[in-house]
């Protein structure tokens, strides 16, 4: 069985797999065209699998999850590029979802009671 990685550990993969190259990673205006491409990508395969736009014959089988994860890959990068340590920036995320937006939403708990 194969152990699950930490956000720490994934990033340092990425770091280790970036920095065997002498180009390293890009600069910060290079990285969010790179990251603009990716979500352009997986918009493409959003709209095919689930709009109104089927794919060509012709055209590449890719998935959803593949090209999440190509978003995912650049985020790394992006983040390691800039010393942001994601784990850290998701606690703090977290936190205001749960303080600042907590009332925002409607609960599962607060339907069920009206039903």
């Amino acid at each position: 069985m194969n152990q699950r990685k930490t956000l720490e550990q994934i990033q340092q993969e990425v770091d280790q797999y970036i920095s065997q190259y002498k180009e390293g990673y890009f600069s910060p205006l290079a990285m969010m065209a790179r990251m603009s491409e990716e979500v352009g990508e997986l918009a493409r395969e959003i709209n095919h699998y689930y709009g109104e736009k089927p794919k060509k014959k012709d055209e590449d089988a890719k998935t959803v999850e593949e090209e999440l994860g190509d978003v995912f890959f650049i985020v790394l990068c992006f983040a390691n590029s800039l010393g942001i340590d994601l784990q850290e920036a998701f606690d703090r995320i977290m936190h205001k979802f749960n303080t600042r937006d907590k009332d925002r939403w409607t609960r599962i708990e607060e339907t069920n009671e009206h039903e």
